[in-house]
């Protein structure tokens, strides 16, 4: 998967020659939203999530952005305070085929490819690693942080790594949160990428985002996809929307329940969705 995904940073424009984004000064515009079942998801593109998230970075803006599959939108319709969260971020792109769809479907949007979370990081870290902006990688274990330190640092040599923490499995106190946000201030990061998972890494940037001004980017398996620590579907399931059978077949206990549950959910809000006359 990585390597088919750094075959599409190659392919890509240098940064210098693609359509600029002023540095320093101005607000950051981003993407336009719209709703899916009551979550505001942002209409964009891997290049452009991750060329307005360094340009945020670069500023010293801040903000929150995530990725979401399936269940992290049935999550964000079914827990209201998780969704309201959700809808409070800067960027909530695309991150499965299904949502793509019922994106074009219901709102006509236009878009050919998904917002992954996994290409989106590689995507950000070249931009960083060529505008000099600092990176800290928060969750995970150590073991696995390590390992995607040593991988980004070999696929971009100049990437700042400023910092890498894995927390606790369990809420954190009121000081524990002071004293990681005073980490990675101290560290000069301008982004923070988060992986802990729906919903506790959308939690943890909303918290987040107002003691920090690094972007907080939630990138959920992407550690352990690019640590190599678990395998991804092969391309063509991926592009057919059944990377979530790939993953119950690797994971069935832990996954069975989500999967057979969200979507369920997911199919139902969708066809209601498509049926109701006034969608606009």
């Amino acid at each position: 998967m990585t390597a088919q995904i750094l075959d599409s940073l190659t392919a890509a424009p240098a940064i210098n020659e693609s359509p600029a984004i002023a540095p320093h000064h101005g607000p950051v515009h981003w993407p336009p939203r719209r709703n899916l079942f009551g979550v505001d998801v942002s209409v964009t593109t891997c290049e452009e999530a991750s060329k307005l998230i360094v340009d945020a970075a670069k500023k010293g803006v801040g903000g929150a952005t995530t990725f979401l599959a399936v269940h992290g939108i049935v999550t964000g319709v079914t827990d209201k305070a998780y969704g309201e969260k959700v809808n409070a971020m800067d960027i909530v792109g695309p991150d499965g085929q299904p949502v793509r769809w019922a994106l074009n479907l219901l709102h006509h949007a236009g878009l050919k490819r998904r917002v992954y979370g996994p290409e989106v990081t590689l995507h950000i870290c070249r931009r960083a690693a060529i505008e000099g902006v600092g990176i800290y990688l928060y969750g995970s274990t150590h073991d696995v942080l390590v390992k995607m330190r040593s991988r980004l640092e070999s696929l971009f040599p100049s990437l700042r790594v400023v910092g890498i923490e894995s927390p606790p499995f369990r809420p954190l106190t009121e000081e524990e949160k002071e004293q990681a946000a005073q980490r990675i201030a101290a560290s000069g990061a301008g982004i923070v990428f988060v992986g802990l998972g729906v919903p506790r890494q959308e939690l943890f940037a909303a918290d987040m985002r107002r003691r920090v001004n690094a972007v907080l980017v939630c990138v959920g398996a992407a550690f352990d996809f690019h640590a190599g620590n678990k395998p991804t579907a092969p391309q063509w399931m991926q592009k057919r929307g059944l990377e979530w059978v790939y993953r119950l077949l690797s994971e069935p206990r832990r996954l069975w329940k989500r999967y057979l549950v969200t979507n369920s959910i997911f199919l139902f809000l969708l066809l209601v969705s498509y049926l109701n006359p006034n969608r606009g």
